[in-house]
């Protein structure tokens, strides 16, 4: 028996559009953060590199999006990194984080500029103070795409990305990017962790009004 329903063109008929009200685990995730604490550890050829980071992270609301009877909330993200005391992006990253209430699954999509793209879900309770996401080399629903020069010297097995949320109203995330390098007879892990502090209220559609 199928999970999905038979009608898969029809729209629910009342579609609550306050997306901040119906965004789940992601609700206090929306806004501008700042965190001046992140650690990276990345490959060269030398072997692994430890630095640190800056990363400015925006989340925006967007209307609700509907795919016939299937609804999802979420939140447009934009995150850029630098290294302390420079002003040139290392990273640059844009997505969304979605929310699906009927299911209680969150999504993640991500594009980066070296020519990579991911989507990531896991199922999650709407109060979780604790989640994480997977996505893994080859799947059709959980995916990572690359260009061919990536796909050939820094294959990505399997991205990894655990979220936490703190009493003092920061978040935090460990993330992990699982790759076979070229060379390498086992999988680097490529790991980047960061904490979130607030800096500014989120930002619904200018053209409408959303309490």
């Amino acid at each position: 028996m199928s999970e999905f329903p038979s009608d898969i063109y029809t729209e629910p008929s009342d579609l609550d559009g306050h997306t901040l009200a119906n965004l789940g685990p992601l609700r206090r995730m929306a806004g501008l953060w700042r965190g001046e604490k992140g650690v990276d550890v990345k490959p060269k050829a030398q072997g692994p590199k430890t630095q640190v980071y800056v990363e400015h992270y925006e989340l925006q609301p967007i209307d609700p999006q509907t795919n016939g009877p299937q609804v999802l909330y979420g939140l447009r993200y934009h995150t850029y990194i630098h290294k302390p005391g420079l002003t040139k992006m290392y990273h640059d990253q844009v997505g969304y984080w979605l929310w699906e209430p009927a299911t209680s699954t969150v999504m993640l999509t991500l594009a980066i500029p070296r020519g990579q793209i991911a989507m990531a879900s896991g199922k999650v309770a709407a109060d979780a103070d604790r989640f994480e996401l997977v996505a893994t080399h080859g799947s059709l629903v959980n995916g990572i795409v690359s260009n061919p020069f990536i796909e050939h010297a820094f294959t990505t097995l399997e991205w990894r990305i655990e979220v936490a949320f703190h009493a003092d109203g920061t978040w935090s995330y460990d993330q992990d990017t699982v790759m076979q390098i070229q060379g390498l007879s086992e999988p680097f892990h490529h790991t980047d962790r960061n904490t979130l502090t607030k800096t500014g209220e989120p930002s619904p559609n200018p053209l409408a009004v959303q309490a």
